[in-house]
């Protein structure tokens, strides 16, 4: 069984097929669960990925399903890779609880957008500038811990970039002016953000300072994740700065803060629009 990291995608894709066959068998959930001789709560669990599988329960619901062979062997032979821990456990030590679980569908994600309403979101930022964010967020830390979320976050930008993911990210000018660091971090941010604006897979568009309001103004930070399997769906992330962090998977709400993301973006200069000074 995975020690608890935050499901993989492949995990997720094997649980949501097993929620898919029991709803087109017509099997509730207690029904289900019966067959198992566990309580209701332990499918549900399976299907939201929220335990590792576990191959004789996995098969029991197959069963119970009738699923035939051509289906239920991709599921059970691939239980082996989707009880793996996920690249980013590694680093569980210096993460959220919360950061497990997004981590684990942006690391299969093919588009990632993201709006920050007053810092540089933070696939873009700079060691300097991400340090400098750590020192005051985490004032507890010591420089091994802080070095360790650097690390990670270094990994995950690597990782985004080798895959060939599309990062497309709004921010207001005033994140160019909320000094974090020295001057020198801010100019450096700068400069990579500038660069990373020539990238074809990265897309970035600034609000101005004088601009009007948009569709996104004082809304918290937000992340529309896209994955190609079509069992698990976009997926969006609302942050509540020092309160939670919401993974959300239900298809109208994702639409609903999606059509928001689109307008706010449509009201801004469009991408390849330099940086305001």
């Amino acid at each position: 069984m995975r020690p608890r990291s935050g499901p993989t995608v492949q995990h997720r894709v094997l649980a949501a097929r097993l929620r898919i066959l029991r709803e087109q068998a017509g099997v509730s959930l207690r029904a289900a669960a019966d067959a198992l001789d566990a309580h209701p709560a332990t499918v549900r669990r399976i299907e939201r990925a929220e335990t590792g599988l576990d191959a004789r329960q996995v098969a029991g619901l197959l069963r119970r399903y009738g699923a035939p062979p051509a289906v239920a062997e991709p599921i059970l032979t691939g239980l082996g890779a989707a009880n793996l821990p996920g690249w980013w456990h590694q680093w569980r030590d210096a993460m959220e609880s919360w950061q497990q679980d997004v981590i684990g569908v942006e690391s299969s994600a093919s588009l990632v957008r993201t709006w920050h309403p007053a810092l540089v979101p933070e696939l873009l930022r700079t060691s300097a500038y991400a340090a400098g964010l750590y020192r005051i967020r985490y004032p507890d830390d010591t420089p091994a811990r802080r070095e360790r979320r650097l690390e990670l976050l270094r990994e995950r930008r690597r990782r985004l970039s080798e895959r060939g993911a599309a990062l497309w990210a709004l921010l207001p000018a005033a994140a160019l002016h909320t000094r974090v660091g020295d001057a020198e971090t801010m100019a450096g941010q700068r400069r990579a953000l500038a660069e990373a604006m020539e990238l074809q897979h990265i897309t970035v568009q600034v609000v101005p300072l004088d601009h009007p309001p948009h569709a996104l103004t004082a809304m918290p930070p937000l992340h529309l994740l896209r994955v190609p399997a079509p069992e698990i769906g976009d997926q969006a992330v609302l942050e509540t700065p020092g309160v939670r962090v919401d993974l959300i998977d239900d298809p109208d709400a994702v639409m609903a803060h999606r059509i928001r993301l689109d307008a706010a973006c449509a009201a801004a200069p469009p991408p390849g629009t330099p940086l305001p000074l």
